[in-house]
């Protein structure tokens, strides 16, 4: 989830909440109000009642308006001091309705004699303008949470664009082209930090990469050199003389263990290479051509151990190196015949989506870090980073490698949509 929408639906939530509470109190307060000015009216007509008995000495009469009803009865009851307030309902009689209204029982004594006045007062008022209140405040609500909604969605949009203009301009920033990332103008010191913040991160990420770059070189010129002039070395003395058989033994030894340094060294370097990007010859090509191709290069060595290949081959077009390419079928093919034995079987299936390569093996064993660098088998004459290279050219094109043991079958799978 985006942290605008994130924010937008806390903020409205939050509000809503806010909003409903505030109505809450609001109808309340303005309820208890309007009744407190309706016991206000009662009780000046109560007042008006024991002025106009204690004047005239006697009860006025009944009245029976559109909006207050008075009324009188005796009173026999033992106590002769009630006052009570209370909600009702009552017959409009000018629209034979029935309307809420707010009651006053009270009592005047006259004449030794006690009566219960009872005084209504129509609370239709009261209630059409609780109404309309309440109304306003939902309205207003309403309002205030649309501009709340536009505000959000249009207003923070554009306060945030600077901030994915960086983010867009960061993830297509590329170290091997040695490009700056173009600073976005914006008023917000926020942005602006992160401006200047993503490009001190760019400057220093380039010169990491110089220097990474100058020390590969370097490193490879100056290993390369000495491995040479021992190989050249080690011919040279083998073509000066015959040699014992425990001299030759060991010019023999010295000699694998040289070329197996040359290897070793080729590959760290390689794996060095595609870790830091600096590989860049990315472009489209059929994969299945250049499988064919490695069919053809590795056929020798099937017919040598009597292994039986089966490929199912459909059209599949890849964007990567094709020197990559080359190495990824180089360590797979030739992991899956390494590990394979006599009269064995090995299988090869390209789609558009993924290349699986599966071969009968010698080890049925599964190895957890099969994928780390120098993990091998106890027997296994390779260095233990075939696999591992492989690895890491699908983690540089997002493409995911899986290793399982299947009916006595080891399979390699290279899915190529796991971007999506």
């Amino acid at each position: 989830m985006r942290l605008s929408d994130k924010y937008n639906r806390a903020n409205l939530f939050t509000s809503l909440i806010v909003l409903i509470i505030t109505g809450i109190v609001y109808y309340v307060v303005i309820h208890f109000i309007l009744t407190e000015r309706l016991d206000r009216d009662l009780a000046v007509e109560e007042n008006e009642i024991r002025q106009y008995t204690n004047t005239y000495k006697k009860l006025p009469l009944p009245a029976s308006y559109i909006d207050q009803q008075i009324s009188f009865k005796v009173f026999n009851g033992d106590t002769t001091n009630i006052r009570e307030f209370t909600y009702t309902t009552y017959l409009n009689p000018k629209d034979n309705e029935v309307e809420p209204g707010r009651m006053l029982i009270t009592t005047v004594q006259l004449n030794g004699k006690v009566f219960l006045a009872t005084i209504t007062k129509s609370r239709v008022e009261s209630e059409d303008l609780v109404r309309i209140i309440l109304l306003i405040t939902l309205g207003v609500t309403m309002i205030l949470l649309i501009a709340l909604i536009f505000v959000n969605r249009f207003l923070l949009n554009r306060l945030w664009q600077p901030f994915f203009t960086i983010l867009n301009r960061m993830k297509g920033f590329e170290v091997a082209k040695m490009e700056n990332i173009q600073e976005v103008p914006t008023p917000i010191d926020e942005f602006n930090e992160l401006n200047k913040s993503v490009n001190e991160m760019a400057a220093k990420v380039k010169q990491d990469y110089k220097e990474l770059k100058s020390f590969t070189d370097n490193a490879s010129h100056e290993m390369m050199t000495p491995l040479a002039v021992i190989n050249s070395k080690l011919d040279s003395l083998l073509q000066t003389g015959s040699f014992s058989q425990p001299q030759g033994a060991l010019l023999e030894d010295i000699y694998h263990a040289t070329g197996r340094l040359s290897r070793l060294h080729q590959s760290l370097l390689l794996l060095a290479k595609i870790e830091n990007h600096l590989i860049a010859d990315v472009q489209h090509f059929d994969l299945k051509e250049l499988i064919e191709a490695k069919i053809r290069q590795f056929q020798e060595l099937f017919e040598r151990i009597d292994l039986h290949l089966e490929s199912t081959l459909e059209n599949c077009s890849v964007e990567m190196s094709r020197y990559l390419a080359d190495i990824l079928l180089n360590n797979l093919i030739g992991n899956a015949i390494r590990h394979n034995h006599h009269s064995g079987q090995i299988k090869i299936k390209l789609s558009k989506d993924q290349l699986i390569i599966s071969n009968t093996g010698k080890n049925k064993q599964i190895q957890q870090n099969l994928f780390d660098r120098f993990s091998k088998s106890a027997e296994s004459e390779g260095m233990g980073l075939g696999l591992a290279i492989s690895k890491q050219i699908c983690q540089l094109y997002g493409f995911e490698i899986i290793y399982e043991y299947i009916g006595e079958e080891h399979f390699f799978t290279v899915q190529f949509n796991s971007k999506d």
